[in-house]
């Protein structure tokens, strides 16, 4: 493994792993506010991508990454107030399920109103090209952008949760909801603002991630699956542990990926001997690369197995 292998890899995983992060963040938010665990997460990440380009062509891409979040909190908002207000008394089963009607829902309206084909959402003149070029390979400039924008958000959730009175009253909501209440303070509303933020979070991810990858109606599908993964790894409700996860998995893949070794090989290389009359032969002559989409859900296992609560979670259920 020479260095321009190690950096490069090293520096797309983190990328990939801080747009992971801001997609799992707000999914986070939610459910250590609310407990609800929100199917449709993925889904705001896709409207913030296609309302980005569309905002982009006639406002440029500036304005877009400020109003696309922007309407899909206000939709996030809404959704809460009318839809899954009325269903929480119920319990977690009703939420769920209302939260899977609605991303089939917004998928449908996708489909729709753009198209079933990807649409040409581009990166604007000042995120082309290369940031810099290290060991003779350069560092593409959304890539960056990506990284700055993921830990600018990082740093402004945790000084709004802990620095801010706003912050203060979100936490202690979701604690003594009663005493809040007593206090003047509309706790529904608190949870209303904050079902709406997480949505936003998700969008601001989609406006930055659909240019930089690309923008398609299965956009949601092939990112919601993962996003759980981070959740449930870095433990449930914990965004220091969504954003360990997101890295440690953004890496793990990134470097699988781009490894064209074969397991017979990795197996040889600390002294084990795999011949053609072992267990599971045809398995193993598969490459690293080939196997890099299930070792997040291996992961997942793993930490199911001996550490139910997460990385660095707190709560089981």
């Amino acid at each position: 493994m020479n260095a321009e292998f190690f950096v490069t890899s090293l520096l797309n995983g983190i990328s990939y792993g801080l747009l992971l992060f801001m997609l799992s963040s707000g999914i986070t938010l939610i459910f250590s506010m609310m407990g609800v665990l929100n199917f449709a997460h993925a889904s705001f990440y896709m409207l913030g991508a296609y309302f980005a380009f569309t905002i982009s062509g006639l406002l440029g891409f500036g304005l877009a990454l400020v109003i696309a979040p922007l309407l899909v909190f206000a939709l996030g908002a809404a959704f809460e107030r009318y839809c899954l207000r009325r269903v929480h008394p119920f319990g977690h089963v009703p939420e769920l399920l209302v939260t899977f009607g609605l991303s089939y829902l917004i998928l449908e309206v996708v489909q729709l109103v753009w198209g079933r084909s990807t649409v040409p959402y581009g990166l604007p003149g000042w995120l082309e090209g290369p940031l810099f070029t290290l060991y003779g390979t350069q560092f593409p400039r959304s890539r960056s952008f990506v990284m700055l924008v993921a830990l600018l958000m990082l740093a402004s959730v945790w000084l709004l949760l802990t620095r801010t009175r706003i912050g203060l009253v979100i936490q202690a909501a979701l604690k003594y909801p009663e005493m809040v209440e007593a206090l003047g303070h509309n706790v529904p509303r608190v949870f209303m603002l904050v079902f709406g933020g997480g949505a936003a979070l998700a969008a601001l991810a989609g406006v930055i991630g659909g240019n930089t990858y690309v923008t398609e109606p299965a956009m949601a599908a092939s990112v919601g699956s993962i996003v759980f993964v981070v959740v449930v790894v870095g433990g449930m409700g914990s965004l220091p542990g969504a954003f360990l996860a997101s890295l440690l998995i953004g890496l793990v893949q990134t470097f699988a990926v781009a490894l064209d070794y074969s397991l017979i090989s990795v197996f040889a290389a600390v002294g084990l001997a795999v011949t053609e009359q072992s267990f599971g032969y045809p398995v193993l002559k598969l490459t690293i690369s080939q196997v890099a989409p299930i070792l997040p859900y291996l992961f997942l296992v793993l930490i199911l197995i001996f550490r139910p609560k997460g990385l660095l979670g707190t709560r089981v259920s």
